[in-house]
C-alpha cells in the first residue's frame, strides 16, 4: 500500500512542477502573481523564464530518476529539492508577498515533498 502512496505522490508532484514551469514560460506575470510576488509589467521578462526553465527541469529530472534509478534517488532528490519551496518562502515573505501566500503555499509544498521524501525512503 505504501508503494503505490510514494510513487503516485512523487508523480504527481514532478507533473505539477512541470505544470508550473510551463505556466511561467507561457503566461510569466500571471505567474508571478500566483506565485505571490507580482513582476513588473516592465521588467522581470528574464527572470520569470529562467523560473520556468527551473522549474520544468526539476520536474522532468523528477520522473527520469523516478523511472530509471527508483524510488531512493528519487527520494534523496525530493529531499534537496525542499529546499526550493523552502527559499520561496522566504522570497515571498521578503518581497512584500502575503503570509498566507508564503505559507500556505511554498512552505506547504515543502512539507508535502519531505513527506514524499520520507515515504520514498519507507519504500
Amino acid at each position: 500500500m505504501l508503494t503505490p502512496v510514494a510513487y503516485g505522490l512523487a508523480v504527481l508532484l514532478n507533473l505539477f512542477i512541470i505544470f508550473i514551469g510551463l505556466r511561467f514560460l507561457l503566461a510569466p506575470h500571471a505567474s508571478a502573481a500566483g506565485y505571490g510576488v507580482p513582476a513588473r509589467k516592465d521588467g522581470d521578462a528574464a527572470y520569470l523564464a529562467v523560473k520556468g526553465l527551473r522549474d520544468l527541469a526539476y520536474g522532468v529530472l523528477g520522473l527520469v530518476l523516478l523511472a530509471f534509478a527508483g524510488a531512493r534517488a528519487e527520494a534523496w532528490f525530493m529531499l534537496v529539492v525542499a529546499l526550493v519551496p523552502l527559499g520561496d518562502t522566504v522570497i515571498v515573505l521578503r518581497h512584500g508577498g502575503t503570509r498566507a501566500v508564503a505559507f500556505g503555499i511554498h512552505f506547504a509544498t515543502a512539507v508535502i515533498v519531505l513527506v514524499d521524501a520520507a515515504l520514498l525512503f519507507a519504500v
